[in-house]
Formats: C-alpha cells, sequence, structure tokens
C-alpha cells in the first residue's frame, strides 16, 4: 500500500512563516542544497515516533499558497499511467530531487494536488 510520506507547505515568504511553526510547535528547518528550487526541510519530531516529516517552499507556477501531500510509490511511471485512466492528470511532469527520487505532482479528478515520489538516492 502506498503511503503519504511527505507534506508540503507553500507560502510566498518561507523565512517569515518558519518562526511560527517553530514556535507553536517545535518543529525544526533546514535549508536544502543542490535543488531546483529554494525549499526548506522540516522535522517536525522523532523519527521514533508516528509522524511525517514535511518541506517549505514558495508556490510553483499555477499553485497558490496551502499544503500539499505526497505519496511514496514504487514505480513513479506506472503511477502517472495508473493516474491519468482513473480520471486524473499530471499537473507537473515528473523531475529528478538529486538524491531524494523522481516526483511529479498530479490532479485527481476533483482537482486536489498531490504529490508522488519514487525513491532513488541515484536520482539526477
Amino acid at each position: 500500500m502506498n503511503r503519504v510520506t511527505h507534506f508540503e507547505i507553500y507560502t510566498d515568504d518561507p523565512g517569515s512563516v518558519q518562526p511560527f511553526y517553530r514556535d507553536v510547535f517545535g518543529w525544526n528547518f533546514q535549508k536544502f542544497e543542490g535543488g531546483p528550487i529554494e525549499y526548506w526541510l522540516i522535522t517536525t519530531g522523532d523519527d521514533k515516533e508516528p509522524g511525517i516529516n514535511g518541506g517549505l517552499t514558495r508556490p510553483r507556477e499555477g499553485q497558490s499558497p496551502g499544503t500539499l501531500n505526497t505519496i511514496a510509490v514504487s514505480s513513479l511511471d506506472q503511477s502517472i499511467k495508473r493516474i491519468e485512466q482513473a480520471g486524473g492528470k499530471i499537473c507537473v511532469p515528473k523531475m529528478a530531487i538529486p538524491k531524494i527520487g523522481w516526483l511529479a505532482y498530479a490532479e485527481d479528478p476533483a482537482g486536489n494536488v498531490f504529490g508522488i515520489i519514487e525513491p532513488d538516492t541515484g536520482a539526477k
């Protein structure tokens, strides 16, 4: 079964909202180096406890501020095919996230956007 493994918060000014999440929830932020965009990794707690970590970035073209979940899949290409066959669409095509994996963004038939990622530390 494929599970949500990551969330993203989109904001026009990532630096201005970090103190909010740090002060309210105790989250930690670390800048991700080497990616295609400015991106901050969010650690929400101890990996031994239930929950997921996330990221903070600016909205990509066509996106609005908000939150998006990313689902880990064993094959990005197969998942893209299944999404399209089920009436969804790919809104951001497959891209490499260096040393992390292959990522795409999709919409379900109701227009809800989500990420799908195939972990692959060799992605370039």
